[in-house]
């Protein structure tokens, strides 16, 4: 991962709506490594308002939907979006087929990579993780990536084949006590991480979910061809809308079927939060490219310009490093207002501040990429 001074940067000449929809989701990653979800959710709160709408911020335990089970999605089906941009600027620029299909295929090699380091040390012993964002992105970002140039139908049809399959497999599974698709750690997701020494018995998550969230990826790509075309505004509003809207039905409308699962990525969680993840960006383009609403966009937007660089500073220990140094000083002179509410606001300090990093990296044109 390098240092380099882009040529697009800032917000001239990029789809604002598409950066502002995804520093919103960096903004909400990166908080979470602040802790804050989790002390807005202190047994002391409890009953509150403020407590049940935190809520929303934490995954659901098994079966329904919460807010918080969309930023993964959301994050899937952003990438998806940006590859058309990319692989055009990279077209621009003189790259032939060959050398933009190396690069793909080096950057799917690296987030595999990352993703393996941030998760690999197990209890006392190095173990090979792939439920984690990064990894799972390599998958689908290389499978979208393969079959975008193929009529928007045929990708359709082979995000839904994705989708099938894995609800064909974990019906049809015959091993004997994991042949209950829907149940915690007796599914085919929970016995194909066992082969490998990779399960996550405490959490459900499963390594297979690279699979069906690839339609994720893939809508995010007609999506990025869509606003590339030359649809008018209205036009290009209108699909999106009405793409979301048939995800979002579908998906709630299969519950009583196949449950909604974050955890395994079942179908109806596939369709639904694809739904919301199509839904959010026609509001985002609605509010930034259609509307001119600048307000708020550069704020979020700059986190979302270096959002690997954040992920990884946040994830492996630059998050707790910020609050051990802030925490004194919130103790010191806001600790009168309660533990609770002092842990709230150091956690908001810190928030801030990695905010801030990003902000000095955006001033400085310094923007990290693989």
């Amino acid at each position: 991962m390098t240092p380099e001074n882009a040529h697009s940067a800032g917000l001239t000449g990029r789809l604002q709506s598409l950066d502002f929809f995804r520093g919103v989701t960096m903004f909400l990653l990166v908080a979470e490594f602040t802790a804050l979800f989790e002390h807005l959710t202190d047994p002391a709160l409890k009953g509150t308002w403020l407590y049940q709408a935190a809520l929303q911020f934490h995954h659901h335990p098994w079966n329904g939907l919460r807010f918080w089970d969309l930023i993964q999605p959301f994050f899937m089906f952003i990438v998806g979006v940006a590859i058309p941009f990319s692989i055009a600027n990279r077209r621009k620029r003189g790259q032939t087929a060959g050398q933009i299909r190396n690069h793909v295929l080096r950057r799917s090699l690296l987030l595999l990579l990352l993703g393996w380091g941030l998760y690999c040390q197990g209890p006392g012993h190095i173990v090979f993780r792939f439920q984690n964002v990064l990894a799972q992105l390599s998958v689908t970002y290389l499978l979208a990536y393969l079959i975008m140039e193929k009529p928007a139908r045929v990708q359709i049809i082979f995000s839904l084949i994705l989708i099938a399959i894995t609800e064909i497999i974990y019906r049809t599974f015959p091993v004997e006590g994991f042949n209950h698709p829907f149940t915690p750690n007796e599914n085919f997701g929970s016995w194909l991480d066992l082969q490998y020494g990779g399960a996550d018995l405490n959490g459900y998550w499963v390594s297979f979910n690279a699979i069906p969230t690839t339609a994720h990826t893939i809508w995010g790509v007609l999506a990025g061809q869509l606003l590339m075309s030359e649809r008018t505004g209205a036009q290009k509003l209108r699909i999106l809308l009405i793409a979301g809207a048939i995800g979002v039905i579908a998906g709630y409308a299969l519950n009583p079927v196949t449950p909604i699962i974050k955890r395994i990525c079942t179908s109806s969680f596939v369709l639904v939060s694809g739904g919301w993840a199509l839904l959010a960006l026609a509001l985002s383009y609605w509010l930034v490219d259609v509307k001119k609403w600048n307000r708020g966009v550069l704020f979020f937007a700059i986190v979302g310009m270096n959002s690997l660089f954040i992920y990884l500073f946040a994830h492996v220990g630059g998050a707790d490093l910020i609050r051990e140094i802030v925490r004194p000083f919130t103790t010191s002179l806001l600790g009168w207002t309660g533990e609770v509410t002092t842990l709230i606001l150091t956690s908001l300090a810190v928030l801030a501040a990695l905010w801030y990093l990003c902000y000095w990296l955006y001033k400085k044109r310094i923007f990290f990429r693989i």
